[in-house]
């Protein structure tokens, strides 16, 4: 069959859209013939042809809205802009039965068929029901993992990529220069060869259009001469030259228990405040495409000066008047970047004395870190928010909220006096959470109900904090929260049922019960300290496990295991899931620490041993710090 492609204009995304286009039509049918043009402009006179581009038709929005109306082949693929027409020909491809499960060309599933005109019917038109849908970098990650993940959000409908620091150094030193696996061998690369890996991947950010947000943590560091690129500790004092500046805590001015990432700054002084707003002005002046700046205080909690002037107001005071002088630099400059901050641990407690001055400038990101993924944030009565009775502000002696409604009350008290406008969730399902989970069932659920329910407490989207490598077994909980956020109405059966048939075809309904067992029978409740204690029962639930993983082993994945990509991640989450199982049992069992630490151990092993066949989708480095402090909560 002879197609006809005309895409409109030359803009960079609108251009790779097409490319994509091309490439994926070619790779279902590869006797297709595609006669390919340009033109400035949709030209109605020319017949038979699919326009790809933005022809005027659809109001130009941030808000990303694709429109397909395509019959018999002819027609036209569109958006509310750029990016959205990149999102409108990957759904364009979706409704042909392409899918793409999870990050990398693995994760693809692309239907070989002889195309016919009459297979090309489509027509939508859909606006996503958040704005923001992006993913952070987090995780040890290799120049692919991250590349795999920019390159699979927009074909999900996701709109934006979050790199973490001026240069996310810490991310590729854990997975090229720190890796504990002793089944990897790289050579350790330099700050400078991270800059290099990062300038190519923010390139494939910008040919997409994508949202692009940047730094977060640092701006308590870098201007003061101290990188800020990860959370390593020194025994080593703060230069003297840097003291005064830093938080003064129990009489000392020094680095927060030894990370300079954590120590927060004497922001009751003027020069303290200058330094860091000047710095995020020049910044902002030479990263243009920076259009998300996140600016955030130190990481850690109970970490604020306590010196006479900085306790006269509450952090968050001190954060809002900071928020204030940057929009008045960044206006004085002629720079209109969206300014990200960010209400988190300490400055959950709002603001009791200042007001932001120019909400239009802000984006309130809500960061719930200490939060129990076992509710989701729909789980609450409005009338028991309201009338919660809120711990008091008492500095460096606070208690973080775990709850689902103090969290809520806390994120209203915010939106109500200080940004009732742009936000969105920061958090953190797919960080550490979903080992928890070996079936990925549970979690997925959660994430999805999440998702779906963000305008119930008032936000707009979602920027996922999450290691980049969290598709084991299976991409399921990131599939759900990408269709959650594009479609707040999906149902989580129907995403269940979508996923599983696309990689597992006729064994679909199998597979989707082998792994929802798993979550029952592991009980993620249980494993975050969220149940109450019962480990004779907890036990028998493990012992059950080992059974259903051996028996679905014996007759699905031995006999299937060399057929699809899907299957082969299958084969090896059983080896790690029955070792899983026995230091669970273990740990309930016995408290002898010799014995618990032989089972943790022969667990790691197999992990390292299993990563370097399912490296793109699993994250051994993140496991190995998660799963023995989650065995020692039991």
């Amino acid at each position: 069959m002879k197609l006809i492609l005309a895409k409109i204009g030359k803009q960079q995304t609108v251009t790779f859209a097409f490319d994509e286009l091309k490439k994926y039509l070619k790779k279902m049918d590869p006797e297709l013939f595609l006669d390919c043009r340009r033109y400035d402009r949709l030209d109605p006179a020319l017949s038979g042809v699919i326009w790809v581009g933005l022809d005027g038709s659809v109001e130009r929005s941030d808000r990303d809205r694709v429109v397909l109306k395509v019959k018999d082949g002819a027609g036209i693929i569109t958006g509310s802009g750029e990016r959205a027409v990149l999102l409108a020909v990957y759904r364009f491809l979706t409704e042909l039965g392409c899918r793409f499960l999870h990050p990398g060309a693995e994760g693809e599933v692309i239907p070989s068929k002889d195309l016919e005109k009459e297979d090309l019917n489509v027509e939508l038109d859909e606006t996503a029901s958040y704005r923001h849908r992006s993913v952070c970098i987090e995780g040890a990650v290799g120049h692919e993992h991250v590349y795999n993940m920019i390159d699979w959000l927009p074909k999900v409908g996701m709109n934006g990529y979050f790199v973490q620091f001026h240069t996310p150094s810490e991310f590729f030193h854990r997975f090229y220069s720190k890796n504990t696996n002793p089944n990897f061998h790289f050579d350790p690369i330099s700050s400078e060869d991270v800059a290099h890996i990062w300038n190519e991947l923010e390139e494939e950010i910008i040919k997409r259009g994508l949202d692009y947000h940047a730094t977060g943590h640092g701006w308590t560091c870098e201007p003061f001469g101290i990188r800020g690129g990860g959370w390593t500790k020194t025994e080593e004092s703060a230069p003297e030259e840097v003291q005064p500046y830093l938080a003064e805590i129990g009489g000392v001015r020094n680095f927060w228990k030894g990370v300079a990432l954590n120590t927060n700054l004497c922001y009751s002084r003027r020069d303290v405040r200058d330094k860091m707003n000047n710095a995020i002005v020049e910044y902002c002046k030479s990263h243009p495409a920076v259009n998300f700046l996140h600016f955030w205080l130190a990481d850690g909690t109970n970490n604020h000066c306590e010196c006479e002037e900085c306790a006269k107001m509450r952090p968050s005071d001190y954060y809002v008047q900071i928020l204030n002088e940057l929009d008045e630099k960044l206006t004085a400059a002629g720079l209109d970047t969206k300014i990200v901050c960010l209400i988190y641990v300490d400055l959950l407690w709002e603001p009791e004395k200042n007001k932001i001055q120019n909400p239009d400038r802000f984006v309130l990101m809500f960061a719930p870190i200490t939060r129990t993924y076992s509710r989701s944030f729909t789980d609450f009565d409005d009338a028991a928010v309201e009338s919660l009775a809120l711990p008091p502000y008492v500095r460096n002696h606070l208690t973080m909220p775990r709850s689902v409604e103090e969290n809520v009350a806390r994120l209203k008290r915010w939106k109500k006096d200080q940004l009732s406008g742009d936000s969105f969730d920061f958090d953190y399902h797919l960080m550490w959470d979903h080992f928890n989970d070996p079936g990925y069932y549970e979690c997925a659920r959660i994430l999805h109900k999440d998702m779906a329910g963000l305008e119930k407490i008032g936000l707009d989207g979602m920027v996922s904090c999450q290691i980049q490598r969290c598709s084991f077994p299976t991409g399921l909980p990131i599939y759900s929260m990408a269709k959650a956020l594009w479609n707040k109405n999906s149902r989580f059966e129907d995403v269940c049922k979508e996923y599983f048939t696309a990689a597992f075809g006729e064994d679909a309904e199998a597979v989707e019960n082998y792994l929802a067992t798993l979550s029952q029978l592991f009980d993620p409740v249980y494993m975050r300290g969220d149940r109450e204690k019962n480990h004779p029962a907890q036990i028998e639930k493990c012992r059950e496990a080992k059974k259903v993983i051996e028996a679905f082993r014996e007759a699905y994945i031995l006999k299937k295991a060399d057929s699809s990509t899907p299957w082969k991640h299958l084969k090896y989450h059983a080896t790690l899931c029955l070792a899983f199982a026995d230091a669970y049992v273990v740990y309930l069992e016995t408290e002898d620490e010799d014995t618990r630490n032989a089972a943790r151990d022969k667990a790691m092993e197999v992990a390292y041993e299993i990563e370097p066949h399912v490296h793109s989708v699993f994250d051994a480095q993140i496991f190995k710090r998660v799963f023995p402090r989650s065995l020692k909560k039991l």
